[in-house]
C-alpha cells in the first residue's frame, strides 16, 4: 500500500473513531454538577485540541506501522489508543470516575512506554506525542481533582 494512503488512513481512523467516541460521550448533566477545580478548563476546548492530536497520533501511529510494525512502539502505540479510547465511556458514560483515573494513569504510561522505546530508532515520533503527553498529564491531573472532590 502507498505510504501516503496508509497515513491518511490511520489519521483518519483515529480522528474518526475519536471524535465518535466524542459525540457518544458528551459531558451531561452529570457532569455539570460535579465539584471540579478551579483549573479546569471550559468545555469548548476538549473537542479542538483532542482533534489535533488525534492528527498527530493518527501520523505517528502511520510512521510507526511502516517502519517498526514488530515493535515494541507499535505495542506501547496500540495499548495508548485502547486506553484513550476506553476514558471517555468510562468517565462520562458509565459515570465511573476511579475507573476512569486507572485508565488514565495507564494511558499516560503507555504514551511514556512508547516515547521511551520510540526515540531510539524514530526520534521524530517520540517528540511529535509531547504536546499529547502534556495534554494526558493535565488530564489526570484533572481526573485525580475531579475524583477526590467528590
Amino acid at each position: 500500500m502507498n505510504r501516503i494512503l496508509i497515513h491518511i488512513l490511520f489519521i483518519a481512523a483515529v480522528l474518526g473513531c475519536g471524535l465518535l467516541i466524542g459525540i457518544n460521550n458528551i459531558p451531561g448533566e452529570w457532569y455539570q454538577s460535579l465539584a471540579k477545580p478551579a483549573f479546569n478548563p471550559p468545555n469548548w476546548i476538549f473537542a479542538p485540541v483532542w482533534s489535533a492530536l488525534y492528527i498527530v497520533i493518527g501520523f505517528v501511529g502511520a510512521r510507526t506501522y511502516l517502519n517498526h510494525r514488530a515493535s515494541a512502539a507499535m505495542r506501547f502505540w496500540v495499548a495508548q489508543m485502547v486506553f484513550n479510547f476506553a476514558w471517555s465511556p468510562l468517565f462520562f458514560g458509565f459515570q465511573e470516575i476511579a475507573l476512569a483515573l486507572i485508565v488514565i494513569i495507564a494511558l499516560l504510561i503507555s504514551i511514556l512506554g512508547f516515547m521511551a522505546v520510540s526515540r531510539r530508532h524514530d526520534y521524530l515520533s517520540a517528540l511529535l506525542f509531547v504536546p499529547y503527553l502534556a495534554w494526558v498529564a493535565f488530564a489526570t491531573l484533572l481526573n485525580t481533582s475531579i475524583f477526590l472532590m467528590n
